[in-house]
């Protein structure tokens, strides 16, 4: 009796996956759909900027417009060199991202670290008071923070667009300390039962564990510091020391707005956007990974 039950639930079973993979099938395609579409949205602009820097003046006001320039037109990048220090503006714009970076990741996983694992006397305390500073406008901190650079003598140097990121940020050190959290204590107790001092289990186990978040604060970082166009302009003055979003500012106010201009000026974006896709495109696996990681434990 209980053999035909048997073979007509697993017929049943059997069946129902058949009407339903077609339903799935066709939810995916409209999903993969859906999704191409937003991707080539998204990415119109970059291939835009790209064929109006190799365009010629005639062709950027060609109706209807061309997507592929022919010929293409590589004297727009010369005369974006001859009108501005554009490689001197890469330059500056390397550096302050550069050593900001390498300040923002040593300082703010340190302070991760001893948050995560080491114990003190009001460590939670001063957890949250370092977590209510993010609620403090930025608008409020200019003028007391230009008070203190100028007073040092930093004005028109680089060094208030890098020294702050040495002592690490309130939204990094979360982080960092939620990814460190999610490291097993046992290698820790482990690491300290053969008497590794805790500069030694952080050098040695948790930045290499925590990489992947290490690598999404990295980039978090070089994109802030390399699309910061509020800082530079006010500590700012001379032309030698401005970065690239200055420079494009000053490129546009020099060469003008004209259509023989605007392959230049795209030329330049062009120059200014590179180095963040290209970082962004090889860090993107360690980004994704990272930012999945910080939610594991809290």
């Amino acid at each position: 009796m209980n053999e035909p039950l048997v073979t007509k639930n697993s017929s049943i079973q059997q069946s129902a996956p058949q009407h339903i993979r077609p339903r799935v099938r066709i939810s995916r395609v409209l999903t993969h759909v859906l999704l191409m579409l937003v991707a080539v949205i998204m990415i119109f602009p970059l291939v835009w900027m790209l064929s109006s820097a190799l365009k010629t003046p005639p062709q950027q006001v060609k109706w209807p417009p061309e997507l592929i320039p022919n010929p293409f037109y590589p004297q727009n990048f010369v005369q974006l060199f001859k009108l501005s220090p554009m490689a001197l503006y890469l330059l500056n714009s390397a550096k302050i991202a550069i050593l900001s970076v390498i300040g923002m990741c040593f300082s703010s996983s340190l302070a991760a670290f001893a948050f995560a694992r080491m114990r003190f006397r009001g460590k939670n305390v001063i957890f949250a008071i370092l977590l209510a500073t993010m609620m403090i406008p930025y608008a409020t901190t200019v003028i007391p923070t230009f008070v203190i650079f100028r007073w040092l003598g930093w004005i028109d140097t680089h060094a208030p667009l890098i020294v702050p990121n040495f002592f690490g940020s309130a939204y990094t050190v979360f982080l960092l300390r939620q990814s460190y959290l999610s490291i097993p204590q046992d290698l820790m107790d482990a690491a300290e039962m053969d008497g590794a001092s805790f500069f030694y289990i952080y050098w040695r186990v948790f930045i290499p564990l925590g990489m992947p978040m290490l690598t999404t604060v990295a980039v978090l970082q070089f994109l802030g510091s390399w699309n910061d166009l509020f800082g530079p302009l006010i500590y700012l003055n001379s032309q030698m020391k401005m970065t690239v979003q200055i420079g494009l500012t000053f490129l546009r106010g020099r060469a003008g707005t004209g259509v023989e201009h605007v392959g230049i000026i795209m030329a330049g974006s062009l120059l200014g956007v590179l180095p963040m896709l290209l970082l962004y495109s090889f860090g993107q696996k360690y980004f994704i990974k990272g930012l999945a990681r910080a939610g594991l434990k809290g």
